[in-house]
């Protein structure tokens, strides 16, 4: 039984695209036991495991980070190479994604709950910053714990001027050694909130802190970390984290919600993905339309412990995907199309890309070097 009398923290491991999981879990956390997270003395995060401790301390709201971390990773998906095509920049969608959302006093909210780790380019040693003076410096410290060498780019980003990259190289789940800090990961293995496979494997592999059982569901996982799933398989990863968040407060007597009451005989026929709060005449309504009418996209079963909300993003997005756009782009002939034109294009967009990426560093060396050397030569002048 865990003991939280004298306080408690929430540790999130970096796991990339399977970052959807940490929202399932933390649906749970804030639908069944919100004091864990509202009364938690720390939070912290590494890569993807950040950006979700960022988004509990800053209060953002959750279905639209998930729909956020849907789009990214259909961004992701849509060219032949994936997430290696040269035209993906994951730094500047997360850079831009978080500018939008975050709110103007982010960083001074977060400020002391928040912690983010981070690889120090020149020793390899792990820092954990908490404290930011303003919203650019905290999403600087993001980019820096999220940014994996090579996949993300060649050059680190910086912060406050010493070059970091992704936390999770160093200590990818923080402070979970401590009795009082509940672990969170979508790996199996011995963190307090994790998957739990069916196998009889005694083999774990230690990655920076981090418990990864050697089974078969670990290694179908972590070929989703850098390349991101289909919606359906992110649907299935988030009721996942919100399964494995219940038995853990259940097994751990941490319940403070009931469970939402659900009538049996409606969700036999209604779509529980876009299911919502509605009168009598407005439910007689809805189903007499529905009598006709399927949600084939999304099977219920993927996603009905979530909540309606992040429940009804899942629905929209599988149900873009089978657009009529998304079909003709799907066509065999269309992809082999493309395969076959790659030869030709892919030159010309990582010549783009390289130069798009290259000019704003370049300007800011340009930048630094006329205020060094304006002081040099107005001395030379005296």
């Amino acid at each position: 039984m865990l003991d939280l009398s004298a306080g408690w923290n929430l540790s999130f491991a970096g796991c990339g695209f399977l970052g959807i999981y940490h929202l399932g879990v933390s649906s749970c956390l804030l639908e069944r036991s919100p004091y864990l997270v509202h009364r938690a003395n720390k939070i912290y995060g590494a890569s993807a495991g950040a950006l979700n401790a960022a988004v509990l301390t800053s209060g953002l709201c959750l279905e639209k980070c998930c729909g956020n971390v849907i789009e990214v990773a259909k961004e992701a998906r849509k060219r032949n190479l994936g997430p290696l095509h040269p035209k993906f920049n994951l730094v500047k969608v997360v850079r831009s994604g978080l500018q939008r959302d975050l709110p103007e006093n982010a960083h001074t909210v977060v400020s002391g709950r928040l912690c983010v780790s981070l690889t120090r380019v020149s020793d390899g040693e792990n820092v954990l910053v908490s404290d930011f003076s303003s919203k650019d410096e905290l999403i600087q410290a993001l980019i820096c714990s999220c940014f994996i060498p090579v996949f993300c780019g060649l050059f680190p980003p910086a912060f406050r001027g010493v070059r970091y990259v992704d936390g999770g190289m160093s200590n990818n789940l923080p402070q979970s050694e401590l009795k009082n800090t509940i672990s969170i990961s979508p790996f199996s293995g011995e963190s307090d909130i994790c998957p739990k496979d069916n196998s009889n494997s005694f083999h774990e592999l230690r990655f920076t802190n981090t418990s990864i059982q050697v089974t078969w569901g670990n290694a179908c996982r972590l070929s989703k970390v850098f390349f991101p799933p289909e919606t359906k398989v992110m649907a299935e990863l988030c009721q996942q984290g919100y399964k494995d968040a219940l038995r853990f407060l259940e097994e751990n007597n941490l319940l403070q919600a009931e469970s939402p009451k659900v009538d049996v005989a409606l969700t036999r026929d209604t779509p529980t993905c876009c299911c919502v709060t509605e009168s009598s005449q407005d439910w007689m309504l809805r189903r007499l339309r529905l009598l006709g009418e399927h949600h084939w996209w999304l099977d219920e079963q993927l996603v009905n412990y979530l909540p309606t909300p992040i429940r009804k993003v899942f629905c929209d997005a599988c149900k873009e995907k089978h657009g009529v756009m998304a079909r003709i782009a799907g066509l065999l002939p269309v992809r082999v199309a493309s395969y076959m034109l790659m030869p030709y294009t892919l030159p010309v967009e990582s010549a783009y890309s390289a130069v798009q990426r290259s000019v704003p560093r370049l300007l800011h060396t340009d930048k630094h070097q006329a205020n060094f050397t304006l002081p040099f030569y107005s001395l030379t002048r005296l």
